[in-house]
Parts: structure tokens; C-alpha cells; sequence
């Protein structure tokens, strides 16, 4: 009797957050796609970045230095306008002062014409003690006056002061930001060519290993995540080192990175070696 072979679809299991060396093997095998094929793929991968990373470089400390102007005058405005509240309230408080003074005013004149009708004593020390109270109250609403239009001058020249360095920084981030477009124009089509080829490359694998990938180039110091052998010899021939933290490696690995059919990982850096003529 003759069988019918079932087509069978890979399901691939869950992604392991660690992306270990582990998880990538799981991707490896779970794909329909070749070994040799993937790790070209990542090469590829690797080198558009790298390019991509060296035009990033020749813009140096500009961007952090715009950030850095950015962030300062975003500071400074924050505070000029904290200020300018400030002195708007200590206006409301003048305003309110001067009202208390003027209740305050009609008050007085009001118990200054009931001493003129007084009929004893007990009366008339009744009222001066209000008219002292009154006047009390109308000493405390001037003093808060003149301490109130004294922070507002105080202020004032706070604001002037941060206005003015608010103009020098502004043109110091326009000096900066003119520099950079220089740079980055320069480079634009360069670097639009570059990000579409790693977009290209990042389309070409499954979400596991560009995940293990990124994690893998993001805790590298230079950025490398799939390196050759080292050194490259003359006669186009490599040596028995990692590429990436300069190792070496044993005879039967670096036959499996020659062939290109295997993912060989790093034991001291877990940076993944390919054999770049695949």
C-alpha cells in the first residue's frame, strides 16, 4: 500500500527573551531557510551597519553637543516663564494690598468720625484701640507692598539676565544644528542607500535572530555582533582567532566556519564567526 507523506508546517516555539546561544540554534533549525543562507544574510546585515555606523561617527560629539544646547534652553525657558508667574503673582498681591488699604482707609475714617460724638471714656478707648488695629493692618499691607515690587524688580532682573543667555544659546544650537545639516546632508543618500539594504537584510530573517542579533551587537563594545577569523592574511586566507575579542579558535570550529553550514558562536564573547566568502 502506498503512503502519502503529510506536509508538515515548522511551528516555531515561543522567543526566549535571553536570546541565548540556545534560542538561536532554536531559530536556526525552526526556519526554512539554510544555515549558510542565514548567516550571509547576517553578514550582510552586519556590514550595512558598520557602514552605516561610520558615517554616524563623522558627525562626532554634534549631536549630543545639540542635544545637550536643547535641553539647557528648553531649561532656561521653563525657568523664564516660572519667573514671569512669579512676578504676575506678586502683582496680584500689590493689587490685593492696595484694596485692604483702601477698606482699610475708609475704616479709619470711619472711627476717626466716631470719636467727634463720644460720650465717656470706656467709647473712646474702644475706638482708638480699632484705630490702632486699623493702622496696624494698613503698615502690614504697605510693607507687603514694597517687599512685593521689590521681588518683582529682583525678578526682573533675573529674567534679563536668563533672557540674555537664552540669545547666546539659542545661537550657539543654531551654529550647531547648521553644522550638523552640513554633515548630514552630505551623507543623506549614502546612509538613505545604507538603511534600505539593512532593511533589505532585516526582512530576510525571522524575528528571533534579528532579535539575538541586535541584543548580541548592542552589548558589544564595537558594535560587532557576526565577525570573520583574524587576522586576514595576504593570500586571502584567515587565521584561528575570533574576530570579535581575538581568541582562538579550535581546528574542528573553525572547519564548521568554513563550511558555512553550522552557527558557530564565540565561547568568550558570543559574538556569531562566519566564513564572509559564503
Amino acid at each position: 500500500m502506498a503512503t502519502t507523506k503529510k506536509n508538515t508546517k515548522v511551528v516555531p516555539t515561543p522567543m526566549d527573551e535571553r536570546e541565548t546561544f540556545v534560542s538561536l540554534q532554536k531559530s536556526f533549525a525552526e526556519t526554512e531557510q539554510s544555515t549558510q543562507e542565514k548567516l550571509k544574510v547576517l553578514y550582510e546585515l552586519q556590514a550595512a551597519d558598520v557602514a552605516i555606523d561610520e558615517l554616524v561617527l563623522q558627525r562626532g560629539e554634534l549631536p549630543a553637543e545639540v542635544a545637550v544646547l536643547e535641553e539647557e534652553l528648553a531649561g532656561l525657558k521653563a525657568k523664564n516663564e516660572r519667573i514671569g508667574e512669579l512676578i504676575e503673582g506678586y502683582g496680584q498681591t500689590i493689587d490685593a494690598a492696595n484694596r485692604q488699604i483702601v477698606e482699610l482707609d475708609a475704616e479709619i475714617e470711619k472711627y476717626r468720625s466716631q470719636l467727634e460724638n463720644i460720650s465717656n471714656s470706656r467709647e473712646f478707648d474702644s475706638i482708638n484701640k480699632e484705630l490702632e488695629n486699623q493702622g496696624l493692618l494698613r503698615a502690614i499691607a504697605e510693607k507687603n507692598i514694597g517687599e512685593a515690587r521689590q521681588a518683582i524688580e529682583d525678578r526682573k532682573l533675573d529674567r534679563e539676565r536668563i533672557s540674555d543667555r537664552i540669545l547666546i544659546r539659542e545661537e550657539d544650537l543654531k551654529a550647531k544644528q547648521e553644522e550638523l545639516a552640513v554633515i548630514v546632508e552630505s551623507t543623506a543618500k549614502e546612509e538613505k542607500a545604507l538603511q534600505a539594504k539593512r532593511a533589505a537584510c532585516a526582512a530576510k530573517i525571522d524575528e528571533r535572530t534579528l532579535s539575538a542579533y541586535e541584543r548580541i551587537r548592542g552589548n558589544a563594545h564595537n558594535h560587532l555582533a557576526v565577525v570573520t577569523l583574524f587576522p586576514k592574511n595576504e593570500d586571502g586566507t584567515y587565521g584561528d582567532a575570533c574576530g570579535g575579542c581575538f581568541h582562538t579558535i579550535t581546528p574542528q570550529r573553525i572547519l564548521d566556519i568554513a563550511s558555512g553550514k553550522k552557527l558557530v558562536i564565540c565561547e568568550h564573547c558570543g559574538r556569531i564567526i562566519v566564513n564572509p566568502d559564503i
